[in-house]
């Protein structure tokens, strides 16, 4: 099979697609379900990840993700892998879970997001799991008509702001723009999908030939393309972590580690080098110890939480 083209620049706007290993179900449980939102969640803090919105099926899900850090492999590889390692843990199989490679398109965000926020809402209802999305209970549909939902994570703004700038008449018109679909059949968007890579108007789409496409053909291995955007690198991490508990004390350097692994976007391997060369066990190792710490001192956790957010600034 052909390597698909990854197009990747700061702020770039994705269809996800990613399927279990010969049509399987990835997803057996209510605890499976929620193991997987958790992982989306720790994309949007550790990657910088932002999810519009989503929808988990029992043998595939569907996402739409904006990455400002250009940094889509990393958040899919992040997501897959950690699923993968938890459901062959906890089923006592090995092998790959997913199927292949994910399909990402790219997607001009300002013509198809609403609409295709919509074709993921009803995922569900195209496949006779439910009568209508409010009734399933792994997708976004809810967060989007009814408020704030239990998702912190999840970006609405955007999509809704598209229908009108006062957010309770926008979650009264997506309601409706839904519910179209359930009373008229209505066009698959992906339908529209160029060369299985882009979606968007005939000037998006020659945009992005022109910037990234063209300058790809005569490299068929060629990595993807990325623009790095801006977010704490590790010795920003490790001088603020100083500043607030002690210069070269075990618990800065427990906390720098842990806010590096959490927030710097790099991979086990590059931060346990810059710390001394420690394995990526470590890594992970002292991420779970200074968790459970958290959970148990409530001044500590607020002192890393207000951490986090001067390194996000």
């Amino acid at each position: 099979m052909a390597r698909p083209l990854r197009i990747e620049y700061p702020n770039a706007f994705y269809h996800i697609t990613s399927r279990g290993n010969e049509g399987r179900e990835i997803f057996t449980s209510k605890g499976d379900y929620e193991r997987f939102l958790r992982y989306f969640e720790s994309a949007t803090e550790r990657y910088g990840a932002r999810i519009h919105c989503f929808c988990l099926m029992p043998n595939h899900y569907h996402l739409l993700l904006e990455t400002p850090r250009a940094n889509l492999q990393r958040i899919l590889h992040h997501l897959n892998t950690a699923y993968t390692n938890y459901f062959n843990a906890k089923t006592e199989r090995v092998g790959h879970l997913f199927q292949g490679r994910y399909r990402a398109i790219l997607v001009e965000k300002d013509t198809y997001a609403l609409e295709l926020s919509r074709y993921i809402h009803l995922n569900p209802v195209r496949a006779h799991l439910v009568e209508e999305p409010s009734q399933y209970p792994w997708n976004s549909y809810l967060a989007y008509v009814e408020g704030e939902g239990r998702w912190g994570w999840l970006e609405r703004k955007f999509i809704l702001g598209q229908l009108s700038s006062s957010q309770k008449n926008a979650r009264r018109r997506y309601y409706v723009f839904v519910r179209e679909g359930l009373v008229r059949p209505l066009e698959d968007p992906l339908k529209k999908v160029v060369a299985s890579t882009l979606l968007g108007t005939e000037r998006f789409v020659e945009g992005v030939k022109e910037r990234f496409i063209k300058k790809a053909t005569s490299h068929r291995d060629l990595p993807a393309l990325r623009k790095l955007s801006s977010w704490p690198d590790l010795s920003s991490i490790v001088r603020e972590s100083e500043r607030v508990f002690g210069k070269a004390t075990v618990e800065s350097r427990r906390v720098a580690l842990y806010l590096s692994h959490r927030l710097s976007g790099l991979s086990l391997g590059e931060i346990g080098e810059y710390f001394g060369g420690i394995g990526p066990s470590a890594v992970t190792q002292n991420t779970r110890r200074l968790e459970i710490i958290l959970e148990e001192d409530r001044g500590f956790l607020a002192e890393v939480q207000n951490l986090k957010k001067v390194l996000s600034e």
